[in-house]
């Protein structure tokens, strides 16, 4: 199936490493351009050889509206134009409610809260004349939080419903807003936990399904998680607005 992605420019957050940088590596097979940034100089300089110099890589933290502004700017000025937004920046935040602070739970609501409406804003008229598309990076504790999965259940479940309320905004405009809720996914933090514990990142994926109870028996891959964003952000879903969905291998109890 051709995607109609030829040309086409997109904007991700979060996207030099994980998820962010598996989907701006498919959207370059399909011919597309993408600008990513990111915080960390190394996930930079690798984001840059992987998606070679058509690419725009930006050293920026989503929560400093000024660096934020900066990256935004740059793409436009490039590209001449944006085709997509994918809000992606963010990093699990999970604990009790007894044991995270005010100032814990301000700062997951500026990162995946605050920035995504910060992009949202600055990029809806360059959308709106490309008839574009917004995508919502979550979870599925946006539907089903469970024990000490605050405060990140919390600001996902306010970035599915800025998901609907947007949609329905920006639809008379010809933008699109989706979201997809990730479950257990393999990343760079699993990989990171695996080491801090001295066990396999194999035996550790394979304790998160058991203990978890996935239907399909094992944890999703990043490869999976771009085909399905690269498909919300084409125009072959020009459809397909103001939903959330899964991607969790049937773990989430909720359709």
């Amino acid at each position: 199936m051709d995607l109609e992605l030829n040309g086409r420019a997109f904007l991700i957050t979060g996207g030099t490493d994980g998820l962010g940088l598996a989907l701006a590596q498919r959207l370059v097979g399909e011919g597309a351009r993408v600008a990513v940034c990111g915080r960390d100089e190394e996930r930079l300089d690798r984001a840059r050889h992987v998606l070679g110099n058509e690419a725009i890589c930006y050293r920026a933290d989503v929560t400093v509206a000024k660096e934020l502004d900066g990256f935004i700017d740059a793409t436009l000025e490039r590209f001449g134009r944006l085709d997509g937004a994918v809000n992606n920046a963010g990093k699990s935040a999970a604990g009790s409610i007894a044991d995270s602070d005010d100032d814990a739970w301000r700062s997951d609501y500026e990162l995946k809260v605050i920035a995504a409406l910060h992009v949202t804003r600055r990029v809806l008229d360059a959308l709106s004349q490309s008839q574009g598309a917004i995508l919502n990076v979550l979870a599925i504790m946006a539907r089903t939080p469970g024990v000490n999965s605050t405060p990140t259940a919390a600001s996902r479940a306010a970035g599915l419903a800025l998901t609907k309320a947007l949609a329905s905004e920006a639809a008379p405009r010809g933008v699109r807003v989706n979201a997809i809720l990730i479950g257990l996914i393999e990343s760079g933090q699993w990989v990171r936990r695996a080491e801090a514990a001295n066990v396999s990142v194999e035996d550790f994926y394979a304790t998160l399904v058991k203990n978890s109870n996935i239907p399909l028996g094992r944890v999703g891959t990043p490869d999976e998680f771009a085909d399905l964003a690269t498909y919300l952000l084409s125009p072959r879903a020009s459809y397909v607005t103001g939903v959330g969905i899964s991607l969790d291998g049937g773990l989430s109890p909720v359709i």
